[in-house]
């Protein structure tokens, strides 16, 4: 590592993702010496993966709609995106030289839709303003328990690096051959920081699908649906997929957080999904009735109804064949086919991870009570959000409110 000279504060981020690159950031442009350690080889691996089929940085609702969908981790949120919140990141991902659009579900791309670019300019402008990286270096925890003293695993064994203010900006425990393996929260817990369970969210969930149901539309689309959870909002419309093992998609992504509730509070839930939403109950009894002939009922109501194969075996799944003559049951079931939900999928096939350290661990700046001078950032603090650019808005959001508290209290400490 550069020494900084004589005067200049040091400071450590460990983490390279979306939330330790922004406190880097702000860190360095507030005239301190910065150092990213992360334990992959390079950094930013998992912000790569989540733009690999096109990178969602946000979204264009109005304010308040955006807030709403953070449900009970909104006041936790609050405050960062009070500073930085979708109008503010799509000028920053200007000023990095890339362009952003708006695509017709209001959520914003950077122009080519990956998320390289966005991250090779990013880094660019990181190292020409002083910010050293150290890759391969996973964080074993504090040397001799002070919170000034970190020490890292590389390939030469292990090293000591002296720091005036730590940034832990570590993910949660969610896609961890990426780096994000939630080991910090034993090295934390040791110390006293109230951390609560790691769990799976934006994550799919198990069904007990029949064979023949699994082995014909596993990995299938089903596209024009809208579901609904209990004690949740409204039912959203969109696409989900048949899984080996369940269900997932966006639609069921942002679900996540009551199903995962019910289900750890009553054993199972169950989804409702409408297969035809456009489709009234008294359109769908008009054509239902109307005469079937030698007709199969997969036949009429394809042809009555429209519905396509994968909706057809999803109606048989939850409807006994022998019902379907009482057309109000018929009915009800292509209104609101109930899909018992056992259990999340694990969490490391999810998305992203609830959980994390609690907020009664932090003070207003993020940094931890116990620990002065470390500060936390981004997912592995105990709040989450759903895909569609919530989530990795609050994710770049809070990484510069720990920037911000790191740089206050290094100015505060230094001027002493």
């Amino acid at each position: 590592m550069t020494d900084p000279g004589a005067g200049v504060a040091r400071a450590v981020v460990i983490g390279g993702g979306p939330a330790g690159l922004m406190a880097a950031e702000v860190l360095s442009i507030g005239g301190v010496h910065v150092d990213v350690f992360d334990a992959m080889p390079s950094v930013g691996r998992k912000f790569l993966l989540a733009g690999k089929g096109g990178l969602n940085l946000t979204h264009v609702e109005d304010h308040a709609s955006f807030l709403a969908r953070y449900g009970a981790s909104r006041a936790a949120v609050e405050p960062w995106l009070r500073q930085f919140a979708a109008p503010q990141l799509r000028q920053w991902v200007h000023d990095l030289g890339i362009e952003t659009f708006v695509g017709s579900s209001g959520r914003v791309f950077p122009a080519g839709m990956k998320a390289a670019p966005l991250l090779r300019a990013w880094l660019r402008r990181l190292r020409s303003s002083g910010v050293e990286f150290h890759t391969r270096h996973r964080w074993l925890g504090f040397a001799d328990g002070a919170p000034a003293a970190l020490r890292f695993g590389n390939r030469d064994g292990q090293c000591g690096v002296s720091s005036d203010a730590t940034v832990l900006a570590l993910g949660g425990a969610s896609w961890p051959r990426l780096g994000s393996d939630g080991a910090w929260v034993d090295l934390l817990g040791q110390r006293g920081v109230s951390i609560a369970p790691l769990r799976s969210a934006n994550c799919g969930f198990d069904v007990n699908w029949s064979e023949l149901f699994r082995g014909r539309f596993a990995g299938t689309p089903v596209k024009g649906v809208a579901v609904a959870a209990p004690s949740a909002e409204a039912g959203r419309r969109g696409e989900v997929t048949i899984t080996h093992d369940g269900i997932e998609g966006g639609l069921i992504y942002a679900l996540s957080a009551p199903l995962r509730e019910a289900i750890a509070l009553h054993g199972a839930t169950v989804l409702t999904v409408d297969l035809v939403p456009d489709w009234s109950a008294a359109r769908l009894t008009n054509e239902i009735t109307k005469p079937r002939g030698s007709s199969t009922w997969s036949r009429h109501l394809r042809r009555r109804v429209g519905l396509d194969a994968v909706k057809l075996g999803l109606l048989y799944e939850a409807v006994p064949r022998d019902s379907f003559a009482d057309v109000v049951q018929l009915v009800r079931a292509l209104k609101a086919l109930p899909l018992r939900l056992l259990a999340p999928r694990p969490v490391h096939e999810a998305i992203s991870t609830a959980g994390g350290v609690r907020f009664c661990a932090l003070d207003a700046h993020s940094m931890l009570n116990g620990l002065p001078g470390v500060f936390c950032a981004g997912e592995m603090l105990d709040w989450e959000a759903p895909t569609g650019g919530y989530l990795l808005t609050a994710c770049f959001a809070s990484g510069r409110a720990a920037g911000a508290g790191a740089l206050a209290w290094l100015r505060a400490t230094h001027a002493d």
